[in-house]
């Protein structure tokens, strides 16, 4: 009688229990139900506003003569991009793209002006307030730094147009770009023979790297490059070939040589700051191989006046 017992103990026991799981589990359904119920989805507007704006960021910066201590105002261009991807009656979300530097931006939208005031989050130096006019495809306006001794232009003017980031593996530099490195002089020392005095004398020079016409004719992003293609190259080459695929796929440069080079075609657009997943397999192996001979390879440079 005692085992009988004790079995209907356990029977009431794994009911109970039982139960008591089904009633949490009604309970979490009805309170998930209510949440969904009661939760408010904040409608999107203006969608046709959604999408990448690219084009000029301009400024003066102020720089210090070494010599007499005088200072002077230079220009300070680059190409930005802002990527607006939600709007709702009180607010506007999106990120700016210059430099490599990804930047989230939080605002709002005056609808009766079609003008958006933007604030990046202001944790970084580059931080500011972006007050931009919408006129058809076109952005124009300012962007104003908040901290203004942080940076080198704290004040800019921007003229961008909206465009459709597009990845084409056929896109290549344009055959009258500039082909020389501005960005990174280097200094050499030049001898030569005083006919005077018959001395040989010595002076200082800047001279700057120079690709060479191979940038337009090998396509990593195409085709299966070889150590054949690529042993004579030299090093500026080999660096525009490699970058060239990254460029395709819309990768920001922090580097200012490749955003020299790239700007001054109409299909880049800087809208990422990795793109390392999105190179195709081929694309990876070219890349590795155009770093293993960019180790080696030497620059030719060559003095300009600008």
């Amino acid at each position: 009688m005692k085992i009988v017992n004790y079995t209907l103990i356990s029977l009431l026991a794994v009911a109970l229990a039982s139960c008591k799981k089904e009633g949490k589990a009604n309970e979490s359904g009805k309170d998930s139900l209510t949440a969904k119920k009661d939760s408010v989805i904040i409608p999107e507007v203006h969608k046709e506003y959604y999408g990448i704006y690219t084009g000029e960021f301009a400024g003066m910066e102020k720089v210090v003569d070494e010599t007499d201590g005088s200072e002077y105002d230079v220009d300070n261009y680059k190409r930005i991009s802002l990527k607006i991807n939600r709007i709702t009656k009180d607010s506007v979300y999106g990120q700016s793209i210059v430099n490599g530097n990804q930047r989230p931006f939080k605002g709002v939208f005056n609808e009766a002006a079609a003008s958006f005031v933007l604030d990046e989050p202001g944790n970084d130096k580059t931080d500011g307030r972006f007050e931009v006019k919408l006129k058809g495809d076109s952005l124009t306006g300012k962007w104003n730094a908040f901290d203004k001794t942080a940076v080198k232009a704290p004040s800019k003017t921007l003229k961008l147009t909206k465009k459709e980031f597009v990845y084409n593996p056929n896109f290549m530099l344009d055959k009258d770009s500039d082909l020389v490195d501005w960005s990174n002089p280097k200094e050499f020392t030049e001898k030569y023979k005083d006919e005077e005095t018959g001395k040989t004398e010595s002076y200082k020079t800047s001279k700057n790297r120079i690709a060479s016409e191979a940038i337009f004719k090998l396509n990593a992003s195409k085709q299966k490059l070889t150590e054949k293609d690529l042993k004579n190259l030299r090093k500026l080459d080999l660096e525009i070939i490699k970058n060239s695929v990254f460029a395709r796929h819309g990768y920001s440069f922090k580097k200012e040589t490749y955003r020299n080079f790239f700007e001054q075609t109409d299909w880049y657009i800087p809208v990422f700051s990795n793109v390392d997943n999105d190179l195709s397999p081929m694309e990876k192996e070219n890349v590795a191989l155009l770093n293993r001979f960019t180790k080696y390879a030497e620059d030719k440079y060559d003095s300009f006046g600008r």
